[in-house]
């Protein structure tokens, strides 16, 4: 048995906060340069070049990627060889958020409560989601979710008898809803499969993967490319005034599922789709 400090936690959690803020991943910086190098229209160079050169100030700066530093989604993976010492993990991972909030001056967007409205001023409590797996290890993974693209994801129980077509007009349809509000280029995580919550967190958990990196299934990894090229091929374009790049990448994650049911969730992600990871 491992014994981890969440002390470590805590700082862990700090440092990637401030780096998935600070630092666009390179992956998705990689997908931005190359759709400038497909891209034909002016205006759509143009808001390209804006927002690479944007990152580029963030890392250098140290200041955020966007505005909208978002709710932090944090993703810990937790070996059963591990025992944690030192106080509440929970309390950990908080404390962590709030100290690189606070730190970092980045925008603090969380209410305490739906109804009332009334901000913690901490940007806590986190989502927090974790996951058993094998070995003493803990890896962790900050995602600052924007509300701008969070608020165009959707969720639909199809029925076992739906077609691929109508997932696939289903996912499209999600994007043309979306239009300018979720700051195109977007980055779609979708999950298939599970139960109603299941795919929710699924297709969450798809936009971890990097951005040109495909499901290791074959049909998925098809059925990836297909998305990526009709939704493309809708001309919206970059911050959605025409191009060829409506999206960066289209990462699916699939689980197991009833008979009588066929759960499609999509998780919309702007052009900042941001995420840092480390073990501990």
């Amino acid at each position: 048995m491992r014994t981890v400090d969440t002390a470590k936690v805590r700082k862990a959690v700090e440092e990637l906060c401030l780096k998935a803020n600070f630092e666009l991943r390179k992956d998705v910086l990689r997908a931005l340069r190359t759709a400038l190098g497909r891209e034909k229209s002016a205006r759509a160079k143009g808001i390209l070049r804006s927002l690479i050169e944007n990152a580029r100030l963030a890392k250098a700066k140290r200041i955020a990627i966007c505005q909208d530093t978002g709710m932090a989604v944090v993703w810990m993976e937790i070996g059963q060889g591990v025992r944690f010492t030192g106080g509440s993990l929970r309390r950990a991972i908080n404390d962590g958020v709030k100290a690189a909030y606070k730190k970092g001056y980045l925008r603090k967007s969380v209410v305490g409560d739906c109804i009332i409205r009334r901000n913690t001023r901490t940007n806590t409590p986190a989502i927090i989601m974790t996951e058993i797996v094998d070995g003493d290890r803990v890896k962790i993974e900050v995602s600052p979710k924007g509300f701008g693209s969070e608020n165009k994801s959707r969720i639909k129980m199809f029925k076992p008898t739906a077609s691929l077509r109508e997932i696939k007009d289903f996912i499209r349809d999600v994007v043309m809803q979306a239009g300018p509000d979720a700051c195109p280029p977007l980055v779609l995580g979708i999950g298939v499969g599970g139960t109603f919550e299941t795919a929710a967190v699924l297709a969450k958990k798809a936009l971890l993967r990097p951005v040109g990196k495909h499901n290791l299934n074959k049909s998925l990894a098809a059925l990836e490319k297909e998305l990526f090229d009709e939704i493309n091929a809708l001309g919206i374009g970059p911050m959605a005034l025409g191009g060829r790049t409506t999206v960066l990448g289209v990462n699916i994650l699939d689980y197991p599922t009833h008979i009588a049911g066929f759960p499609v969730a999509v998780n919309v992600s702007c052009h900042a789709t941001r995420s840092a990871s480390r073990t501990i």
